[in-house]
């Protein structure tokens, strides 16, 4: 209890320097809990839950999504299951539609609200991996007593988000664990590995989006960013991703007249190079990643057999 009262002392002290939102993000995800939704550090109010038909709706509007994360998802948490963590995707209201986690700590999670029908958004429960994510539209690390609330500073929670084909945000991806012996420094690196892994969702969610068109990532001058663009069979450009929109500065209206690829890029032959040999390298990866096995590639890619075998063709790629 005196632990509570110190925390909830502590964030009312930085509420109230009126600097503070400005030199930390922390800080200003705190002043949005206390002044702009009316929260109290102290306030004991577990995550709110919908009912099982509001769930089932929220579940229907990403459906698609769902589909194309649950390997993903799958594959995070056979990577953070013996670490005791919960592996989470909510909308952007904050209710969480999935969660997965060992047999043994599910009650543990449950308790605390960290199960699908559970409403995380900062508006209800304050500075928080899920809600503030969603407030600030980036991936965030709440370790322990960065939370807003006393009652949630058992937890640690990385948040990071999942952005549509149009760079919408539309979920949130989330790894939370309830141990005392998570470190900041650990939870840190789950975030690194939850940005990552909502990097990736993204990624299969627009060629599954487009799986009939040839998909070309371009180069650009941020490494880190995965600039997708879905062309037809005629070259005509007719989907690019957050980072591809950024990149050529694309918008709706621009991609609905779709431009051949060839004027996108400039036309010149150093850029036409370069995508060429973008392009190359990542069907070089899908094959390496599968062993030589054309068939998984093309569907990792979110193409055709046949598909794959024209671009190795047409980039004089051999798996022998």
């Amino acid at each position: 209890m005196a632990t509570n009262i110190r925390h909830a002392d502590y964030v009312r002290s930085i509420v109230e320097k009126k600097q503070s939102a400005v030199q930390s993000g922390l800080a200003a995800s705190w002043r949005r809990s206390m002044l702009h939704h009316g929260l109290r550090p102290e306030q004991q109010r577990r995550a709110d839950q919908v009912s099982e038909h509001m769930l089932l709706n929220a579940r229907e509007k990403l459906g698609f999504l769902l589909h194309v994360a649950q390997p993903i998802l799958q594959k995070l948490f056979t990577t953070v299951d013996r670490s005791g963590c919960v592996v989470l995707l909510s909308d952007i209201d904050g209710l969480i539609i999935a969660s997965q986690s060992q047999d043994g700590d599910r009650m543990v999670f449950d308790q605390w609200g960290l199960s699908s029908g559970s409403v995380w958004s900062e508006s209800q429960q304050g500075t928080n991996g899920i809600g503030t994510c969603v407030a600030e539209q980036r991936p965030v690390v709440i370790h322990r007593d960065q939370h807003f609330k006393s009652q949630n500073t058992m937890m640690s929670c990385m948040g990071a988000p999942v952005f549509d084909n149009e760079g919408n945000m539309i979920a949130v991806l989330d790894v939370s664990s309830c141990r005392s012996d998570l470190t900041s420094g650990f939870a840190s690196v789950f975030g690194k590995v939850v940005a990552d892994t909502a990097q990736k969702i993204e990624q299969d969610y627009f060629r599954a989006s487009f799986r009939n068109a040839r998909i070309v990532m371009a180069p650009t001058e941020d490494l880190n960013a995965a600039a997708l663009l879905a062309v037809d069979q005629d070259e005509l450009v007719i989907g690019a991703n957050r980072h591809a929109r950024k990149a050529f500065n694309l918008t709706d209206d621009k991609i609905a007249e779709p431009r051949p690829l060839s004027d996108l890029m400039g036309g010149s032959n150093q850029q036409k190079a370069s995508l060429q040999n973008a392009e190359k390298s990542e069907l070089r990866r899908a094959l390496a990643r599968t062993k030589g096995n054309v068939s998984l590639a093309a569907r990792q890619l979110g193409i055709s057999r046949a598909t794959m075998y024209r671009r190795m063709q047409r980039l004089d790629i051999s798996t022998n």
